[in-house]
């Protein structure tokens, strides 16, 4: 449902009286199959976004070229909008309106009859448990009530795909589980859900398959279980204070069972062993050694945040 080669985006910015050119997106290349629920992952200033618009045809790629819906995106950019909804991070209703009138007004503007247009916007409500606040004006609405009348007005022309920014941002968990079920049933329905997050959590339990990005660049892309897997063995996060750590870390470093050690900013190390269970002994009994005091020990499986780590030299936590 969408191929891309080499897409790139450079934008030109001021920083006092130079001009400088700054490449949010550098050569991506992605394969989105039919119904599934695709994640774009990364930190804010990715380049997600950016990719995200070049994809829904609201800026021109600089390079690269990709299909969506089996439309050229370059070539042909008006019968890819007719094939697509998006919802945008920033919102897209008006206070003044009711979700009914907006749902009709999308539904028309995209050449649907008025009476094919209400029967879409009832039936829209009614999916997206809206019907008793329908004819009540948006301002009223609570953040989570809001987005679902975004995510309707997106599919209310029925696209074969769905592009949504950042869905879950600013809504509280209740909210947020209740977004991920009417995401679930998107793809349930038959539609492809291609998603930008910020959140590990959200892509793990979300998105058939992820993406991740760093500046500009797909770092990684696989189901979130096969990358967490490229990740063997287990993670042992060790508690010290910010100026043991340093001793610490010439005390592990080149031990049998370490493979890989890292600093932590706040203080402590993150080891990479192949059997956590076992290491953790050792560990405690080598530090204690070095008369090093622990503040905490933790073992925990490879997670999302890990791939990124071991992909980009940092956390997506901290970043």
């Amino acid at each position: 449902m969408i191929e891309t080669r080499g897409l790139r985006k450079s934008f030109r910015s001021r920083a006092g009286r130079e001009t400088k050119t700054v490449d949010a997106v550098r050569g991506v290349d992605l394969d989105v199959a039919k119904g599934e629920i695709f994640g774009f992952l990364g930190p804010n200033g990715a380049g997600k976004t950016t990719t995200l618009r070049m994809l829904a045809t609201l800026i021109e790629p600089d390079g690269g070229e990709a299909t969506i819906a089996g439309a050229d995106l370059r070539k042909d950019p008006a019968e890819v909008r007719r094939r697509i909804g998006y919802v945008p991070q920033g919102g897209s209703t008006w206070d003044e309106s009711t979700a009914r009138e907006e749902l009709v007004l999308h539904a028309r503007m995209y050449g649907i009859s008025k009476a094919d247009a209400q029967r879409r916007a009832a039936r829209a409500l009614d999916a997206f448990q809206l019907t008793e606040y329908a004819d009540r004006k948006c301002k009223t609405y609570s953040g989570g009530q809001r987005r679902r009348v975004e995510i309707a007005l997106g599919i209310i022309h029925e696209p074969k795909i769905v592009f949504l920014d950042e869905p879950t941002t600013g809504l509280d968990p209740q909210s947020r589980a209740h977004m991920w079920d009417e995401i679930r049933r998107l793809r349930a329905d038959g539609m492809t859900v291609f998603i930008t997050t910020h959140y590990l959590d959200e892509a793990d339990a979300l998105c058939d398959r992820i993406a991740i990005m760093d500046n500009g660049e797909v770092v990684a892309e696989g189901t979130p279980t096969a990358l967490k897997r490229e990740i063997s063995g287990d993670v042992v996060l060790v508690g010290l204070d910010l100026a043991a750590t340093p001793q610490a870390a010439q005390t592990l470093d080149g031990e049998p069972y370490v493979n890989k050690l890292e600093t932590v900013d706040e203080g402590g190390l993150r080891l990479y062993v192949d059997e956590g269970a076992t290491a953790i002994p050792q560990v405690l009994r080598r530090l204690d050694h070095a008369g090093l005091e622990l503040r905490s020990i933790e073992l925990h499986r490879p997670s999302l945040d890990d791939v990124f780590l071991t992909k980009t030299g940092r956390s997506l936590r901290e970043s």
